[in-house]
């Protein structure tokens, strides 16, 4: 039986929690889509967790678990995330973890971008949790990033790593400038 759980809104909307419910019954949960700015929190026999990266699966012995390609990922976060649910005995392996080698990575310059441009829309900005989201799914649509896969390309990774951080750092030098704010005809 394959069941999916599909949101019709940006979040907030218990998908976490309906697959919570819902993995006791699966032998796979795969996360298509999403990063780590929002996520939910599990409280079971085993404890309290905090979930933004990983499919909620993780917490299940006997469930594969799949980072799909849709995601965007954090490599920093995830290691945190992961550390975390080691520490209270939750067992994550390569067996029961499979991350998409389509799956974007979001770098730190991502949401450093975030934050500037939060910054620089002062009170017209949009409300981001600055973690780099939608700029890293913006590259990802104009395919200027890194995808998981080009950890088993090495010899590009030099390469295509100076390219991109060269147009990043002249983008977010821009972006820090001090008087770079909206025009006041943008305020009416």
């Amino acid at each position: 039986m394959l069941t999916a759980v599909v949101g019709i809104n940006w979040g907030d909307e218990g998908k976490g929690r309906m697959v919570d419910l819902l993995s006791a019954e699966y032998d796979v949960i795969c996360r298509y889509q999403g990063g780590n700015n929002a996520g939910h929190t599990v409280i079971n026999d085993r404890g309290k967790f905090i979930l933004n990266l990983l499919p909620s699966g993780i917490l299940r012995d006997n469930v594969v678990n799949v980072m799909g390609n849709g995601m965007v990922i954090d490599l920093e976060h995830l290691c945190g995330e992961i550390a975390s649910l080691r520490s209270k005995g939750v067992e994550i392996t390569p067996e029961r973890l499979k991350i998409s080698d389509k799956a974007f990575i979001c770098m730190p310059y991502h949401r450093q971008q975030d934050i500037l441009e939060e910054e620089r829309l002062a009170e017209k900005k949009y409300g981001s949790t600055r973690r780099g989201i939608a700029p890293v799914y913006g590259d990802k649509y104009m395919k200027k990033g890194l995808r998981m896969a080009i950890f088993f390309f090495r010899k590009h990774l030099k390469i295509k790593w100076l390219i991109l951080l060269s147009g990043k750092t002249l983008l977010l030098a821009d972006m820090a400038k001090k008087d770079y704010r909206l025009r006041p005809w943008l305020n009416g």
